[in-house]
């Protein structure tokens, strides 16, 4: 299923076009999950590929693989140096006011017995950086582009939500959850020492169009 979502290959990296819905971990209830589609993506190597970071069961998009030990090690180091470049295209219920900006907003684990756990923006919590930028605006819902500068678990979507008032069209967490998550992964350049820097570009997903929102 995945061999043909396949938006860079060589023999250190793998990025997939990961579809909305997928989960990068293995669910608790033993659903299918990224995991299970892992042997199909070797491509002559006879180890696995290994997910270098993370996306949400819901967003589809760039989501790097490394094929071997010693560069899920170097790939995961530039994530953590922050020389990653990841840009995110999302819709959002609502419209920001401006047109671009920096959400510096930082971010922290809360949760409680009834509603789980999640993240909201506290100054007591870790720093968090985000560029946006607004593509386009139809019937009340924003079109935007985001660049982040940091990689907070849930980072976009809170602050689409609380630091331009609007959230991420479907969130089932931070939004009413009642259409197909409009939040895509786009593009993603991975620097490395010594050679080419990983690039990839995943395509708009048809959800967006359906949504009124192209490329």
């Amino acid at each position: 299923m995945l061999a043909n979502k396949v938006l860079f290959l060589d023999g250190e990296a793998i990025v997939i076009d990961k579809p909305a819905g997928l989960p990068v971990d293995p669910p608790r209830d033993g659903s299918i999950s990224l995991e299970n589609h892992l042997g199909g993506l070797t491509f002559g190597f006879k180890r696995w590929p290994q997910a270098v970071h993370r996306l949400d069961r819901d967003t589809s998009g760039c989501l790097l693989l490394s094929r071997n030990p010693k560069a899920h090690a170097k790939l995961q180091q530039a994530f953590e140096q922050g020389l990653v470049q990841k840009r995110y295209l999302a819709v959002l219920e609502g419209v920001p006011e401006g047109e671009e900006g920096v959400i510096d907003l930082p971010l922290i684990k809360v949760s409680s017995a009834e509603a789980g756990w999640r993240m909201t923006g506290d100054a007591t919590g870790k720093a968090s950086r985000t560029a946006w930028r607004v593509l386009a605006v139809k019937d009340g819902r924003a079109f935007v582009e985001f660049r982040p500068e940091t990689g907070r678990t849930h980072q976009i979507r809170v602050h689409a939500l609380e630091g331009l008032g609007a959230p991420v069209a479907g969130d089932p967490i931070y939004g009413n959850g009642e259409c197909e998550t409009l939040l895509h992964a786009a593009e993603l350049i991975v620097p490395r020492a010594g050679k080419e820097p990983i690039t990839a570009e995943a395509p708009l997903p048809e959800r967006f169009m359906k949504a009124g929102f192209g490329a």
